[in-house]
C-alpha cells in the first residue's frame, strides 16, 4: 500500500495534470490496478499502511525516504535532498545501519518511479479562476450575554473578487476543517487551488529549507475534495493580500458594533451568506 505523500501525488496527476491512469502508470511506475484504486478512491479516512517490495534493509524506512523525496516537490531544485543527505540524516535521525550505497541505490530507484519535476523557484502571485485564499480572523461578540473571542474562517476568490465567510469558535484542526467544508457549501462548489498560511490545522512543520509536512487530517480532507493546497512564504502575507484584506473589511463592517447572540449558531447566521468583497 502506498503511503499519503504517493496516494496524494497520484490523486494530483489525475485530478490537476488530467492524466490517464496509463500515463500515471508510466510516470509513477506502480501498476494499473494500483494506479487505478487510488485514482478511484473517495474515502481517505483509513491510515495507510507502508509500502513493502524488495530492499529488506530499507523496509523500516521506506515510508519516510518517499515521504522526503515527495516533499521535495514543493522545494527549489537546490533545496532538495541528495541520497548523501537522506543518508546522513536516516543515521543521525533513525539509527539506519546499512550502507550509504544501498540508500543511493534504492533513491535512485524512486526518483526514477516518481519522476519528481522540478518545482518553480518563485511563487506566482497572479491568481486565475478557481483559485481561493484563506485566513481566520478574530473579533469579539457577545454570546450568551458574555463578552467572548470568536474566529471568522474567510475564504475568498480574488479572480471573482467574491469571498465569503463562517464563523467558528476556535482556530483548531476540527473547526478549521468543518469550516472548510461549510464554506465550500455556502459558495457551491470547491475551489481548484486554496492558498493557505502555516497554520498548524494543516501543517505540522516548516524546515528552515522550505519543506512542509502536513497533517494527515489536511491531506485527506484535500484529496476527499480535490483540491490542491498551496502554502505561503513563512511571514509574506502579501502573497494573499486578498483574503487579508476581505478579513479587515469583515471586521470593519461586521464587527463594528459588538455582534450579539445567544449562542454560537445564532451568531453564525447572522453572517451574511452572499459574498462579500473588500473592494
Amino acid at each position: 500500500m502506498l503511503v499519503m505523500a504517493q496516494q496524494h501525488y497520484i490523486k494530483n496527476l489525475r485530478d490537476v495534470k488530467d492524466q490517464s491512469i496509463s500515463q500515471i502508470v508510466e510516470q509513477t511506475g506502480v501498476n494499473w490496478r494500483t494506479a487505478k484504486k487510488y485514482v478511484d478512491r473517495s474515502d481517505w479516512n483509513k491510515p495507510e499502511r507502508p509500502l513493502r517490495g524488495k530492499f529488506p534493509i530499507m523496509e523500516a524506512y521506506r515510508e519516510q525516504v518517499d515521504t522526503w523525496l515527495m516533499e521535495d516537490q514543493s522545494c527549489p531544485q537546490k533545496q532538495r535532498h541528495t541520497a548523501k543527505r537522506i543518508y546522513d540524516r536516516l543515521v543521525s535521525e533513525f539509527g539506519f545501519a546499512g550502507s550509504e550505497r544501498t540508500v543511493r541505490y534504492y533513491v535512485a530507484k524512486r526518483k526514477l518511479e516518481l519522476q519528481i519535476e522540478k518545482s518553480e523557484p518563485y511563487i506566482r502571485l497572479e491568481h486565475p479562476g478557481g483559485e481561493a485564499q484563506e485566513d481566520f480572523g478574530t473579533f469579539q461578540a457577545i454570546i450568551g450575554g458574555e463578552l467572548v473571542e470568536r474566529k471568522m474562517l474567510i475564504l475568498s476568490y480574488p479572480y471573482s473578487n467574491a469571498a465569503f465567510v463562517f464563523v467558528t469558535p476556535k482556530e483548531n484542526t476540527e473547526c478549521f476543517l468543518e469550516g472548510l467544508r461549510q464554506l465550500f457549501e455556502i459558495c457551491g462548489g470547491v475551489p481548484n487551488r486554496i492558498w493557505f498560511d502555516n497554520l498548524s490545522a494543516a501543517v505540522v512543520s516548516v524546515g528552515t529549507d522550505g519543506r512542509r509536512r502536513l497533517t494527515d487530517e489536511f491531506q485527506r480532507f484535500a484529496l476527499h475534495y480535490r483540491f490542491q493546497p498551496v502554502f505561503c512564504n513563512p511571514a509574506q502575507g502579501n502573497e494573499k493580500g486578498h483574503v487579508e484584506n476581505n478579513v479587515g473589511y469583515a471586521r470593519r463592517n461586521w464587527c463594528f458594533l459588538l455582534p450579539v447572540a445567544n449562542d454560537l449558531e445564532q451568531l453564525s447566521k447572522s453572517v451574511v451568506k452572499s459574498p462579500i468583497s473588500a473592494v
